[in-house]
């Protein structure tokens, strides 16, 4: 019979470079696993973290093996790519990070065996993903487990699939199980023993025949359906393959019965019934821990997304641990999973992202969960999409139909990307990208962008797969777009809530992000090696305003929070307090005494405040309370002001003439002036000079490309869009940017 045991405890590892270790030296150091190399220089700045391959070591006897008669060593992640050896044989090779794939090391197990695996997750032209905005951990960052069978068993070879499949098909008040395995070494006279249990254990159907018969249909009467967060009802298929009367070998999985469809008009549909998916996207990190999680890590993470009702994930950018798809059966998440074919298309990497699809397609099968595959990320990050890029999406987008005849795929499009380009008509439904508000533009721009494509493509569903701004312990009164405060992050969100839930034919909007998560390129907002897009910060610990707007219209527990905890300096005699709450009635009390109460159909709820000496906030939601302190000064706290560390300039060391442009006014304002115009021309002919970073990414010479891009940079301040092109490899010294800032004063405001 199987066993699973748990190799995780005691490995060596090395950085240290050369041929494959023949055995462990001075030079290694003992770790357990989930373990990752870049859990400190992935998320510090600099853009340079280690990258390129380290050894991870074990040495077991023979004789401390169970006995069986196969021995698999099974890995749930690898990132990027691995080399297994086994007593300096070479017995397999695995490129994709974020997948499970198992090694058969039976005829190959010697008296003392060392077992090496060499893991890199270095630059290369063929594996996923390559460019993109996050940290590539390299590490054996997932589970190691041995597992023993008997010589015939259900598959471990095919994908790392689980060696059986489960689809249900509703019909009325009944479900037909459809159920599929792949067996190893069948011989004649075994027998595939199928049984149906309910959530309680109680068997709900059950059937046997000979193991050459590998496809069977059970039936369910009066199925219970798996109905999301409202009820995540799932029963469980267990195989046994029985030889001469005794089980020899056992699988089984959990799934759950339901229907869905995702129409143009109405969104997203399950079980008949209207369920919008208003959720957020993930990344799978952590402070000072990487991807190399715990179970503990994942259950708290869902409890934070529970928290805050949404009622999707998107699971971006790659395959993540089966524990976390197991969270979303449980607590009824609908989910968008994909494979990291993302930012940059690779001509050469054709085959790895066919591989990293079937893996995510096979492996996370029975998940209910799931209803869209995704194809792709931001691919045409460079320009208009190319035959190539456009043959490799028919590819997968056909080759997932046929794995998987019950799920849709899907895209996830960068905004600039123009809505007539060929690959946007390949998935079944689409997603868009826009950062109108962050990156450019400004926050109205976004539902008349959905209206437009909605009027051009009546019949293709289009979604909002991500949107967001960053925001750290930064405070104003006054917040603007590019500013990194959480008022403005607060604003933002209050936004994008109002124009993108009020449009019932978007099928799904994700959050970019839930968490602030590594991305060891970027510099900004004043703490560099992250991306703090997120609603919640990167170790868990705080969450952001704009988490309780969303709290506020997406959950059903009640509770009432003031905003602007963490600003409690404000110079002004009455300051606006804004109280986020999903009740129909909040009530503001300054000291004790009542600022009346407020009805806001929107769920946001906006005070002004007298401000003198110290008071106590106090707000009131039918039960609910929550309490908040302010304080009269008379110069703001320096504290709560962005200084970029090593900036060349801040915004307040920049002079500004009255009626004249400076540093500080936005691109899309400076473009109104003829001679404006000329000097953002010279910007963009600069970055397109550069070989290196972001700029190499970018097509300048497309004309759509740059529309798309000329309507993004209009919200960007002039200094704001320098600092940014320094991730571009196009850098300006002091000197440059006062001088741009003189030639800035001489040219008048157009109205």
């Amino acid at each position: 019979m199987r066993k699973v045991y748990d190799w995780n405890y005691k490995w060596a590892f090395t950085k240290e470079g050369g041929d494959v270790p023949k055995a462990i030296g001075q030079t290694w150091n003992w770790v357990n696993l989930p373990h990752t190399w870049n859990n400190i220089d992935g998320q510090d700045g600099g853009n340079d973290y280690y990258r390129g391959t380290c050894y991870y070591a074990k040495t077991f006897s023979k004789m401390d093996l169970p006995e069986a008669a196969q021995y698999y060593i099974e890995f749930q992640g690898a990132n990027a790519s691995a080399d297994v050896y086994l007593n300096g044989k070479k017995l397999a090779s695995h490129d994709g990070g974020y997948s499970t794939f198992r090694v058969n090391i039976t005829e190959d197990i010697e008296q003392d065996n060392l077992l090496v695996v060499a893991v890199d997750n270095g630059v290369n032209d063929r594996v996923y993903p390559q460019n993109a905005d996050f940290t590539f951990y390299g590490g054996l960052y997932r589970n190691v487990n041995l597992i023993t069978v008997s010589e015939s068993h259900f598959d471990l070879d095919y994908y790392g699939g689980q060696g059986i499949a489960v689809t249900p098909e509703i019909d009325g008040s009944d479900a037909n199980i459809d159920i599929e395995v792949w067996l190893t070494n069948p011989k004649a006279g075994q027998e595939l023993s199928y049984v149906i249990k309910a959530a309680d254990g109680s068997v709900v159907a059950e059937g046997k025949h000979a193991a050459d018969i590998t496809k069977t249909t059970l039936k369910i009467e009066n199925v219970h359906l798996w109905h999301g967060r409202k009820d995540p009802y799932l029963y469980t298929a267990e195989v046994s393959l029985i030889e001469a009367g005794e089980a020899i070998d056992a699988v089984s999985t959990r799934f759950g019965c339901r229907t869905f469809k995702i129409d143009p008009e109405k969104g997203f549909i399950l079980n008949g019934e209207s369920y919008p998916l208003r959720g957020v996207s993930r990344h799978q990190d952590r402070w000072g821990i990487g991807n190399a999680l715990l179970p503990e890590h994942h259950e708290e993470d869902m409890d934070l997304i529970c928290e805050m009702g949404a009622t999707t994930i998107r699971l971006a950018h790659y395959q993540h641990d089966q524990y976390f798809y197991d969270l979303c059966d449980e607590r009824g998440m609908v989910i968008w999973a994909e494979i990291p074919y993302i930012s940059t298309h690779m001509p050469t990497g054709r085959e790895n992202t066919i591989s990293q699809m079937k893996e995510l397609v096979i492996q996370n099968y029975n998940h209910p969960s799931i209803v869209v595959w995704g194809l792709s990320n931001e691919i045409t990050m460079a320009g208009k999409s190319s035959d190539d890029l456009l043959e490799n999406h028919n590819i997968l987008n056909d080759m997932v139909h046929e794995m998987d005849k019950t799920r849709l795929t899907t895209i996830a499009v960068v905004s600039m990307c123009d809505i007539h380009d060929p690959y946007i008509q390949i998935p079944d439904v689409v997603s868009h990208n826009h950062y109108f508000g962050w990156y450019g533009g400004d926050t109205s721009m976004n539902g008349p962008w959905f209206d437009n494509f909605h009027k051009e493509y009546p019949n293709l569903p289009v979604g909002m797969s991500e949107y967001g701004c960053e925001a750290l312990n930064w405070h104003t009164s006054n917040p603007k777009q590019g500013d990194y405060t959480e008022e403005y992050q607060a604003y933002y969100h209050e936004e994008l809530i109002k124009q993108l839930y009020s449009r019932p034919y978007i099928w799904a909007t994700h959050v970019w992000n839930m968490f602030d998560f590594g991305a060891d390129a970027r510099a900004e907002g004043g703490e560099d090696g992250q991306n703090h897009k997120g609603l919640v910060t990167f170790d868990r610990k705080y969450k952001k305003d704009s988490f309780y707007a969303y709290k506020a219209w997406l959950s059903d527990e009640p509770f009432v929070h003031i905003c602007g905890k963490r600003y409690v300096d404000r110079v002004e005699d009455e300051t606006k307090v804004t109280v986020y709450s999903n009740q129909p009635e909040v009530e503001l009390f300054v000291n004790g005494k009542s600022l009346g109460k407020q009805t806001s159909p929107e769920h946001f709820f906006y005070f002004m405040v007298p401000n003198a000496g110290e008071s106590v906030l106090t707000a009131v939601a039918g039960d609910c309370k929550d309490e908040s302190f302010i304080r009269k000064v008379d110069t703001p706290n320096e504290d709560y002001i962005l200084k970029e560390k090593g900036a060349v300039l801040n915004w307040f060391d920049i002079t500004e003439v009255e009626g004249y442009y400076s540093l500080n006014d936005t691109m899309g304002d400076i473009m109104k002036a003829p001679l404006g115009q000329q000097l953002f021309a010279g910007m963009m002919a600069n970055m397109g000079k550069s070989k290196d970073g972001m700029a190499s990414m970018i097509n300048f010479d497309d004309p759509d490309t740059m529309k798309g891009m000329m309507q993004m940079m209009g919200g960007f301040t002039v200094l704001r869009l320098m600092k940014l092109m320094s991730a571009a490899n196009v850098s300006f010294t002091k000197e440059q940017m006062l001088e741009l800032n003189a030639q800035l004063n001489q040219i008048k405001k157009v109205d």
